[in-house]
């Protein structure tokens, strides 16, 4: 692989592992092993930002998850992500986001948070090959009536055509909204919560039933009934191989008979993705009823 691609990937890792602390270039030119120059220049070419524009957004996006999440005050948010005084984190907080932080923790609201994607995986995705996973998962869970805020593409059946039409960024911005699962999903939509001219595939996050909370512009509100789900689970998996690994539980979901378990497909609810994470496995789940 291109070692221009490998030496941003490998600064981009040491961010994230030290986003807490006084990064800086001779750092990034340490560990990309080329000079603070070359590094900044790389740095930039592949991702679009500068490592001080990148380091300050993830550091601003943690820092809003910690205000939604967190009983904390914003003078030790400010001081434990390496800013300089108070005024100067909500300064750059309100640039981010349009908003002040002691205005968000009291009252949170959807936010276009910055997930930042590593330069390797799309390299990958281009050039994978198909490898073994040598178990996958299987368990029988129940999935309560529920509403799923979703974003909506045009023709997307995939992630990747999805965010050549959203943006990857919208991601983000699903982050920001409490999940009664704690992340957002992907879905599969059947054509009964699809509407004309627009995506099977969409991203979202599940609300409760009792959600009635503002819609954000461009976003649908769907409400799902509850229902039994079969969720395949792959091994823990190396980041770099995360597109062998979800081909290889879909090709499992394609192979498996629910029969076994007295169930056939209920093809009337979505299909659910979760975000593949390494050392989780990848995860679907599709929906069955007893047959």
């Amino acid at each position: 692989m291109n070692d221009k691609i490998l030496a941003v990937q490998r600064m981009q890792d040491y961010i994230q592992k030290h986003i807490n602390e006084n990064i800086t270039l001779a750092d990034l030119a340490n560990i990309s092993l080329f000079s603070p120059w070359y590094s900044h220049r790389l740095f930039k070419e592949y991702t679009n930002y500068t490592p001080a524009e990148y380091i300050r957004r993830l550091k601003l996006s943690k820092s809003a998850l910690r205000l939604r999440d967190e009983k904390c005050k914003i003078i030790d948010i400010a001081f434990d992500l390496g800013f300089q005084s108070v005024d100067g984190y909500q300064r750059a907080f309100f640039r981010e986001f349009g908003c002040n932080p002691s205005e968000y923790n009291k009252h949170p609201i959807p936010l276009h948070l910055f997930i930042p994607y590593g330069v390797i995986y799309e390299e990958i995705r281009k050039e994978h090959k198909k490898m073994d996973v040598k178990n996958i998962f299987i368990q029988l869970i129940h999935k309560p009536k529920r509403k799923v805020l979703i974003k909506r593409g045009i023709n997307a059946t995939e992630y990747f055509g999805y965010c050549e039409e959203v943006g990857c960024d919208i991601w983000g911005y699903l982050t920001s909204i409490p999940s009664i699962n704690g992340e957002p999903i992907c879905l599969w939509l059947p054509l009964k919560y699809r509407k004309p001219n627009t995506s099977e595939y969409v991203q979202g996050v599940e609300v409760p039933i009792n959600f009635n909370g503002e819609i954000p512009t461009g976003f649908d509100l769907i409400e799902l009934p509850e229902a039994d789900y079969l969720v395949f689970q792959g091994e823990p998996f190396d980041e770099k191989n995360y597109c062998q690994a979800i081909e290889e539980v879909q090709r499992a979901i394609k192979k498996y008979n629910p029969k076994i378990w007295g169930y056939e497909w209920d093809d009337c609810n979505p299909r659910i993705q979760l975000e593949p994470v390494g050392t989780r496995g990848y995860i679907e789940m599709k929906a069955v009823k007893q047959s």
